[in-house]
């Protein structure tokens, strides 16, 4: 191996009361591609400041060899001192000639002569970028470096970057983004780091495996602390494997999207069908839509039907946030129509986590100062919920100013998932969210009883969550796709431009010969999701009683009793989910 251009040694930094991490090391090589993973407010930043050397360790030794450029492109940089995005550009600490990063800009299609207080998120992104690119850095720092970037933008900055012959570290939610990209992990957790020397798409795997092995050795001590590892492991790798069991459901309802899409005249016999026509929340027919000369929508016919996930993608520009202005009856159409349900219940989850008053507490927000949430008619104690949004409970007295960007953001969905609505409307939903939160994200979307509409350039989660993709291409026409964002880009890709692996792959191997469950196990595979519902049922029927404030000074006994039954009933569900999530990877490992 060779030696590291870039290093700390027994890095420590207190945070408060106590320290963020200590006695980490941590090197960099000259042509390393790190992704550094972590949650949100686990000091991924921070680690990435520390290496910049903005701030300084209250232990540990940075090393670096001589010569070697650092750059960092932060997340949110700061723009007010600057007339314009040029004149930000030019004041970096090593400021790149002019003509350099004229030249980044224009391949990145930003005006760097723009005032910066006007400039938009987007533009303000790929000004950071010119100017971090243009300095020719031989370790490139990037946090999340793919926020508000439209689909183009990322796939220049993945282009460069897989030119790119220096190092770079890179923070991102954006799955399709590391996978591409990085050849080493970095993992942030709990104070520690470890280091593998895979890219992340091996991440979930390795992860796995080590809290496999933390909840074996978990077993060992008492019964708190096994009911905390079993939760954790729980959290992390039961969730991904009930989200392969989602995939499954969604691959089945793009199919049934599929078909009823078709081509032009299939579309057409679909969309008379009276049982189609009955289960539409949202009919477009003929619509289009201009701002002076230039056309945003034209001619768009579709039908929205309910449980429809929708993708909206397409360039920055293009009318993304037009078009989901149009269907949600926000703005009318110049030609056509759109009609709504008259039962359609909508919110609305953007940029809201600003109206959230930093001065209140977690507790405020979710139960108005009370011990009890009310989610979709069902009365839910705080501390459970909390779990259920990846919070620990102790975090209910905490103000939203203390919380982290994506912990604020969590907190919003916990907030707004809780109402009861038909309709979801999601407006670029995964900024600052960590990956284990993104997790989340997608298994409560899936299991959203409404309709879904969302704008996002998170292509892994697009290809994870949605059903149909509406594809802009900006002279107005828009694609409508069964599937996610990689269906719509095949879909752009013209058949006689790709050479397809099957082509010259080898004939696959014969079919085995099938076999099956046993008696007993397909028994508890077909009977168990069945069970699941019924414990659900009584836990809502339990959490119901003792939403009664008055129950335990009225009948302790009963109240004692109920809280038995609630933990008995909790842990049933548990053992039963993990026992049906391993039969489904049996009949999906037969099939």
């Amino acid at each position: 191996m060779a030696a590291p251009i870039l290093s700390y040694e027994g890095l420590g930094l207190v945070q408060g009361s106590g320290w963020l991490f200590q006695d980490l090391d941590i090197y960099v090589g000259e042509r390393d591609r790190l992704a550094l993973i972590g949650r949100n407010g686990a000091g991924k930043t921070t680690l990435l400041k520390l290496l910049a050397g903005q701030i300084d360790a209250d232990k540990g030794k940075r090393v670096i060899v001589p010569g070697t450029h650092v750059v960092m492109l932060e997340q949110e940089p700061d723009f007010a001192p600057f007339a314009t995005l040029m004149d930000f550009a030019l004041a970096a600490p090593e400021a790149p000639e002019e003509f350099e990063v004229a030249a980044i800009a224009d391949q990145l299609g930003i005006d760097m002569s723009r005032t910066a207080a006007s400039a938009s998120g987007g533009e303000r992104r790929r000004a950071a970028l010119a100017r971090a690119l243009a300095q020719n850095p031989d370790v490139l720092l990037l946090d999340e470096p793919t926020n508000h970037l439209d689909l183009a933008a990322i796939d220049w900055l993945e282009s460069w970057l897989a030119r790119y012959t220096g190092a770079f570290v890179a923070i991102s939610h954006d799955r399709t983004f590391l996978t591409r990209l990085t050849r080493q992990t970095l993992w942030l957790d709990r104070g520690s780091i470890r280091r593998k020397e895979i890219g992340f798409g091996g991440f979930e795997e390795w992860s796995d495996a080590i809290a496999a092995e933390e909840a074996r050795a978990a077993q060992r001590l008492d019964s708190k602390l096994r009911l905390e590892a079993h939760w954790l492991e729980r959290g992390v790798t039961a969730r991904r494997k009930r989200n392969q069991g989602r995939l499954e459901k969604l691959k089945e309802m793009r199919a049934t999207r599929a078909a009823m899409i078709g081509g032009p005249g299939v579309a057409k016999l679909g969309l008379a069908n009276d049982d189609v026509r009955s289960k539409s929340v949202i009919v477009a027919e003929g619509v289009s839509k201009s701002f002076g000369d230039r056309t945003i929508i034209k001619n768009f016919d579709f039908r929205v039907q309910r449980g429809d996930r929708i993708g909206i993608v397409g360039a920055n520009g293009a009318g993304k946030s037009t078009l989901l202005k149009l269907l949600t009856g926000e703005i009318e159409p110049d030609e056509g129509s759109i009609t709504l349900a008259p039962t359609l219940d909508g919110i609305i989850i953007d940029q809201q986590r600003s109206l959230m008053s930093p001065d209140k507490t977690v507790r405020d927000i979710l139960a108005d100062g009370g011990d009890w949430v009310e989610v979709r008619g069902v009365k839910k104690h705080i501390q459970g919920y909390l779990k259920e949004f990846l919070f620990d409970p102790g975090v209910m007295e905490a103000s939203v100013g203390a919380l982290s960007g994506g912990e604020r953001s969590r907190l919003l969905l916990a907030r707004e998932f809780a109402r009861e609505s038909n309709l979801l409307v999601l407006d670029e939903p995964t900024n600052d969210l960590d990956l284990e939160t993104l997790d989340l994200l997608q298994e409560v979307i899936a299991d959203y009883a409404g309709t879904v509409l969302l704008v996002s350039h998170d292509r892994d989660f697009l290809d994870r969550t949605v059903t149909v993709t509406l594809g802009l291409d900006g002279t107005g026409k828009v694609d409508i796709v069964a599937g996610g964002y990689a269906d719509w880009e095949a879909k752009r890709v013209k058949p006689n431009s790709v050479k397809t692996k099957a082509s010259t792959a080898a004939a696959p191997p014969p079919p085995t010969a099938r076999k099956k469950l046993s008696y007993k196990d397909q028994r508890d595979y077909d009977l168990l999701p069945g069970r699941i519902e019924a414990i659900e049922t009584e836990m809502a029927a339990a959490e119901t009683e003792l939403s009664d404030g008055s129950l335990f000074a009225r009948d302790h006994a009963k109240f004692t009793a109920l809280t038995g039954k609630l933990e008995t009933l909790r842990e049933e569900k548990a053992a039963a989910e993990d026992r049906w999530l391993e039969l489904a990877e049996e009949v999906e490992a037969l099939q």
